[in-house]
């Protein structure tokens, strides 16, 4: 049996389909008699739910880059 911390590893891994036959399957084993840890899965099932609803745009390597280099010469400009 796998322990509470191993369990919410495999379920974040398994949300985001990273976790493989075996770790699944051992996570459906613990959830079967752990009733925390199935608390656990059904909230982050739901979080992950509403962040893709979110729709949440993150910037690009470039956009953070060219961020960086401007936040630096406002700051040097400061000094």
């Amino acid at each position: 049996m796998i322990s509470c911390e191993k369990a919410a590893l495999i379920c974040s891994k398994t949300q985001y389909r990273e976790a493989g036959l075996w770790e699944q399957f051992q996570l459906r084993m613990h959830l079967f008699i752990c009733k925390t840890c199935t608390e656990f899965s059904r909230r982050n099932a739901k979080l992950t739910e509403l962040c893709s609803k979110a729709s949440v745009k993150t910037l690009t390597r470039e956009e953070k880059y060219d961020l960086k280099i401007r936040l630096k010469k406002e700051g040097d400009t400061k000094s």
